[in-house]
């Protein structure tokens, strides 16, 4: 392979790479003349299918074929893009919203000319309170250049492009809690078919792509297909942003072809595991992918490779180190809390099933676990997600996975954790033990055992007698 030059981060370190002077400077919006005076849109369409991009948010699905699925008879077409990034220790969107604005929205432009798009969304993290108004300079600056308007490049194409904040719930990152939250709607994912692609935003054809993805675009359409396919490995093409962060020298986010090892990136870009310490784990894309052991760091991190140890997937490419102190109850806890929190509790065994793993988590950290929890616990994992079929969207696979993971991978570890921090009275009460097994309970006794409330103050224990 010939040597690596990165594209994504190119201006990244360019003085005053976020305006629109040095931008065009450099060669932007090239791609996108190109794009609208000289190819029509299913030309833009084929290119971006035959390059096999795949979606950089976390599901990877081919991003051109996700194109073709839009009515041929549509009068309308909308873009919603998803900068939501709440997946936690995910920073690769900010950098690029942050550094290269006008990448950005030269993929807007040409991704929205491919499929017809005539208005853009643009979905923000609420917390993104600089990239907000990052952005919002670089829409006005290319607005008044003409790269986004009526008749653009005298190509009579036109579009719009807004920024919407989001209000910092972690489900609108599912695509349809983002269009739902956009309408000024409560974040609750749809349910599907019918598909975005067919009734999305306001219940129009939408495209809901990821600002990672769109940010490939121009590159395929400067440099051509089989360039981006020369680039990382077989049905895992193209660049990728990965960040490191966790206990790191060096928190960081860096270009690389798709492929890498979460070891080359820790070892190499993340200056190690801090203080000389060990690598116990490392999760390879965001908590919701599951984690990799200390003997699996060396697995290729593209869109297959998480997925033979067991992995969710390649998620976000958010790699998060935990060292060899840390326990991995406390990874469980932290992780078990955050999904219980961010469930919009819609699915009832998404609902119920973060909050009973968060409960059951809380009370082996306080001392009251069991061996057989962790048993219950894999077993719940098992049975919440849209994959079993029992939810509406992905929310519950990304909180059952760490725990499956973690159960098959750290048992040992875990049962030790149990045996050795037993607090007398932290278990489950005699009625929870019982209720958990399937056992008979007698009711009447348990309500008769419960002794009755004190009067209130100041109330006369004489029968019949009126108070004050």
């Amino acid at each position: 392979m010939a040597t690596f030059e990165p594209v994504l981060t190119r201006n990244w370190n360019v003085p005053d790479a976020r305006s629109l002077k040095v931008y065009e400077s450099r060669g932007g919006y090239q791609a996108a003349r190109k794009a609208l005076t000289t190819m029509d849109p299913d030309a833009v369409v084929g290119l971006v299918k035959e390059s096999e991009l795949r979606g950089r948010g976390g599901a990877g699905f081919p991003c051109g074929l996700k194109w073709t699925f839009l009515p041929k008879d549509r009068t309308e077409t909308l873009m919603c893009v998803n900068g939501d990034e709440s997946e936690p220790a995910t920073f690769n969107n900010r950098y690029l919203l942050e550094r290269d604005p006008h990448m950005f929205l030269e993929g807007i432009l040409i991704s929205c000319f491919a499929t017809r798009a005539s208005t853009a969304y643009v979905y923000l993290r609420f917390e993104y309170i600089n990239a907000y108004k990052i952005m919002e300079r670089a829409i006005e600056e290319a607005r008044a250049a003409g790269h986004i308007g009526k008749n653009i490049y005298g190509s009579g194409f036109d579009l719009d492009v807004w920024l919407h904040r989001g209000a910092g719930a972690y489900i609108c990152g599912e695509e349809t809690g983002l269009i739902e939250s956009l309408e000024g709607k409560r974040g609750w994912p749809r349910i599907k078919p019918p598909f975005p692609a067919i009734e999305g935003a306001f219940r129009k054809p939408t495209v809901v792509n990821n600002i990672e993805t769109l940010c490939c675009v121009p590159h395929i359409v400067e440099r051509g297909a089989s360039w981006f396919k020369s680039i990382g490995t077989p049905k895992s093409y193209g660049p990728k942003l990965y960040t490191v962060s966790g206990h790191v020298e060096k928190q960081v986010c860096v270009e690389l072809p798709l492929g890498v090892s979460a070891r080359e990136l820790i070892d190499v870009h993340g200056g190690g595991v801090w203080k000389g310490r060990k690598a116990k784990a490392a999760v390879p894309g965001g908590i919701s992918m599951g984690i990799l052991s200390a003997d699996e760091l060396d697995t290729p991190l593209d869109f297959d490779g998480p997925g033979k140890v067991g992995c969710l997937g390649l998620g976000t490419a958010a790699v998060t180190v935990i060292d060899d102190h840390t326990p991995i109850i406390d990874y469980l806890h932290n992780t078990a809390r955050f999904f219980s929190h961010e469930s919009c509790g819609q699915c009832t065994p998404c609902r119920e099933g973060t909050n009973w793993l968060d409960r059951t988590i809380g009370r082996i950290k306080r001392g009251g676990g069991r061996i057989e929890d962790l048993d219950v616990m894999h077993d719940l994992a098992k049975n919440m997600g849209i994959m079993p079929g029992t939810t509406i969207c992905g929310l519950a696979d990304g909180a059952a996975w760490p725990i499956k993971n973690a159960v098959t991978k750290f048992r040992g570890e875990l049962e030790d954790y149990i045996r050795s921090n037993q607090v007398p009275g932290a278990g489950p009460t005699p009625l929870q033990v019982d209720v958990a097994a399937g056992r008979k309970v007698d009711l009447v006794a348990i309500g008769n055992a419960i002794p009755a409330p004190p009067p209130p103050a100041g109330a006369l224990h004489s029968p019949g007698r009126p108070t004050a």
